[in-house]
């Protein structure tokens, strides 16, 4: 089907803007009378606060001091659940905890006050890992340390095991890593209590950080007002997180009847905000000496820190990814989110699913060597196909050639013909070469009823001079959603992009269509916007004020008359749940996702013996994603994630000691930089969705996925070592070499 903008690299909408330095940031801003924020926090991980003391030498008449005692409302961040307080009063569970705020209009002096201040807190013992934890060596959360735990069974594995020619056992493990986006978080609040709250920060879900700011200050919700300014980076560090210092902001601007301003610098972001869970994963496998695999026995666990927050939702996607794209007649996955005195753990791009992807793509490997397969051959030998059966009981109905995406992605990398070589040269080289690859899918869109619950709505306005207004509660964070609502919405109209104005989302004016996270914003706002966009156009017909073979004069011309014949003409629109997907939160069976991207990443890589450093020469990245909106955009979109993903399998290393992140600097929390980035090949395979928009699925956190366990499998061809931990730094690669010799 021919289209004026879908599958078009249309200009990015908000691209002048912020290559000319007038985007507005939450740093850029100022208000009469602000006042700086800041934080005071707890050095130790779990305690008993006994006291607080403030320092000589400090005007404390100056400054606004704010305890939990002073919150009007529930003194808890709401989420999932109300476990996290806003501010500790009675015990500290993690480093860095917040206990006090102070605010003054010398960020200067507000940080020796910050630094005056004494919290007395008797120690309790803690607990710092997923062995200790699921052991109960302390018992740190509810009465197991169990935040969530899922059970999903296909066949019966116990009865596969004897009868198997193989059984295949393997631990894999991932580490935290920061989201490391380019703006820190920020926060500006103004509150009183004739006004309400009003808050200004960066962030990817307004309406998150609405529900926490209603519950804390125990105003109805009209009297909150959330808006997003200009966002540097979130990559799911802006999901949750934001409503903690929202909250913070708005209690020092409550108490002082000033603005506030809280900008956190990179060291205090980096040490107290959420980061990647880690992981466990224990994986038992049955096969036959010819490769078909007949059982899955996964065992997953991630540590969630302190308090719940989004660990459930993280860990149910991690579960429901964790079997792969694979046809399996016996599935079991068994898995947990776990409590520990670390700071709580939250959405990071892929959520969850990097962790269990990395752990059954490095297992296959494992797996085919066993047998005595190439592992292309192992997995061709037991990929999805249409009409199989996932673990959770989906049946596969989209038109997916698995073993084709194969073909072509170890076409485009000549993986046969490197990894012959590779394995002539290499017995006598000093740097060893290795390819590898990972096979996986994602799905798009909340998991489950998950989209149902959240009922998302858009709506479109139109203006007596022909432009049309989208209102929508997605956020604009680098991802360009903007531009591809743009192109959505223009498409649907018959107009032009220009005509299309995206408003920016704040609580008073646009409508709740769901956070901006799990690769939903482009499948299902989208799809909202091209309903509503759809309706306005078929209005307009109807009226007869527009007639077919229209232009955007004419258009415009047809959007001034109805307004001034019939009033505003707006189109509101709100999901609709596919009646064909079923979902059983208890049974936890059913259609988990409506649609999956699906993808193949071949990674190659030196390996310097000496040094044990592992540098990517080459990447290629095959996805089938629908309909692709914009390519430059996707491309850039798989390109970061692969960046990140390099990051996640080498390099991203957070130092933990008794729960606190002991190298939160760029300085020595490393990540990848320019010249550690290969040449990345971005590749596209098109096969519209039919329930996209223009015929898309999601697309941000797909590469994360697959990037980690393309590069260990890459590394293990190259040394012959057994990779089962991330990142792999020279120090952790050492290691696994010497177990080759040992």
């Amino acid at each position: 089907m021919d289209t004026r903008f879908i599958g078009k690299s249309v200009q990015r909408k908000e691209g002048r803007e912020k290559v000319t330095g007038t985007a507005q940031y939450v740093d850029d801003l100022t208000f009469p009378d602000m006042l700086h924020g800041a934080t005071v926090r707890s050095a130790i991980p779990r305690g008993r606060i006994r006291g607080i003391r403030f320092g000589d030498g400090i005007p404390w008449d100056e400054f606004t001091i704010v305890q939990a005692k002073d919150i009007p409302g529930k003194n808890c961040i709401a989420l999932l659940i109300d476990d996290q307080p806003c501010l500790a009063y009675e015990l500290v569970n993690h480093p860095e905890e917040p206990i006090l705020l102070l605010a003054h209009p010398d960020k200067y002096l507000l940080e020796e006050a910050r630094r005056a201040v004494r919290i007395e807190i008797e120690p309790l013992p803690g607990v710092f890992t997923i062995e200790d934890s699921l052991a109960r060596k302390e018992i740190v959360w509810g009465g197991d340390n169990i935040f969530k735990s899922f059970l999903i069974e296909k066949g019966n594995v116990d009865e596969v095991w004897a009868s198997a020619d193989l059984v295949i056992d393997g631990t894999y493990e991932t580490g935290a890593q920061e989201q490391l986006y380019i703006e820190p978080q920020g926060m500006i609040a103004r509150a009183n209590e004739a006004e309400g709250v009003t808050v200004w920060g960066s962030l990817q879900c307004p309406y998150y950080v609405h529900k926490a700011l209603v519950k804390l200050f125990g105003l109805a919700k009209e009297r909150i007002r959330v808006v997003q300014t200009e966002t540097g980076g979130g990559f799911g560090g802006k999901e949750e997180y934001p409503s903690m210092l929202a909250a913070h902001a708005a209690l020092l601007a409550w108490k002082s009847h000033k603005p506030v301003k809280i900008v956190y610098d990179r060291a205090e972001d980096m040490v107290a905000t959420t980061k990647r869970h880690p992981s466990r994963t224990l994986h038992r496998t049955a096969v036959t000496r010819d490769g078909k695999i007949l059982a899955m026995d996964i065992d997953f666990t991630i540590d969630g820190g302190a308090y719940e927050t989004l660990s459930p939702v993280v860990l149910s996607r991690g579960t429901i990814h964790a079997a792969g794209p694979y046809n399996c007649p016996h599935v079991r996955i068994r898995s947990r989110a776990v409590a520990t005195n670390a700071p709580p753990h939250g959405a990071f791009r892929g959520f969850g699913a990097p962790q269990s992807v990395f752990a059954v793509e490095r297992h296959l490997d494992r797996v085919a060597q066993a047998v005595g397969l190439a592992p292309d051959e192992l997995r061709r030998r037991n990929f999805l196909r249409e009409g199989d059966t996932l673990p959770f009981g989906q049946i596969v109905r989209e038109k997916i050639d698995l073993a084709g995406l194969l073909t072509r992605a170890l076409d485009l990398s000549d993986y046969h013909a490197k990894r012959a070589r590779f394995q002539n040269e290499n017995p006598s080289r000093a740097i060893k070469k290795g390819i590898g690859f990972a096979a996986f899918l994602h799905g798009a869109g909340f998991t489950g009823s998950g989209e149902e619950y959240l009922a998302s709505e858009a709506f479109l306005e139109a203006t007596p001079e022909g432009r049309v207004r989208v209102f929508a509660g997605s956020t604009e964070m680098g991802q360009g959603a903007n531009t591809v609502f743009t192109q959505i919405a223009a498409e649907s109209l018959g107009i032009e992009c220009d005509q299309i104005e995206i408003v920016q989302p704040d609580t008073a004016d646009v409508p709740n269509s769901g956070p901006t996270v799990a690769s939903r914003t482009t499948m299902i706002v989208g799809g909202l916007v091209e309903s509503a966009a759809r309706a306005m156009r078929e209005t307009l017909l109807r009226s007869e004020l527009l007639k077919p073979g229209y232009d955007a004069g004419n258009f415009a011309d047809a959007c001034r008359q109805y307004i001034a014949r019939f009033g505003a003409l707006k189109s509101f629109v709100k999901y609709e749940h596919p009646a064909d997907l079923h979902w059983d939160d208890v049974t936890y069976q059913g259609d988990a996702y409506s649609a999956y991207a699906w993808a193949i990443y071949v990674a190659e890589v030196s390996v310097e013996m000496r040094t044990a450093e592992v540098r990517v020469d080459d990447f290629v990245a095959l996805q089938e994603i629908g309909k692709v909106i914009n390519p430059t955009l996707a491309a850039g979109q798989i390109e970061g994630g692969v960046a990140q993903g390099i990051g996640l399998a080498l390099y991203e290393n957070v130092v933990w000691q008794q729960g606190r992140m002991m190298n939160g600097q760029m300085t020595n929390y490393i990540m990848p930089t320019s010249l550690d980035v290969p040449p990345i090949r971005v590749f596209f395979e098109e096969v519209p969705y039919g329930l996209g928009p223009g015929g898309a699925k999601g697309i941000g956190e797909l590469p994360l996925d697959g990037t980690a366990p393309a590069i260990a499998n890459a590394i293990a061809h190259a040394t012959g070592s057994d990779i089962h931990r991330i990142p792999v730094t020279p120090e952790v690669l050492l290691e696994m070499l010497e177990q080759i010799h040992a």
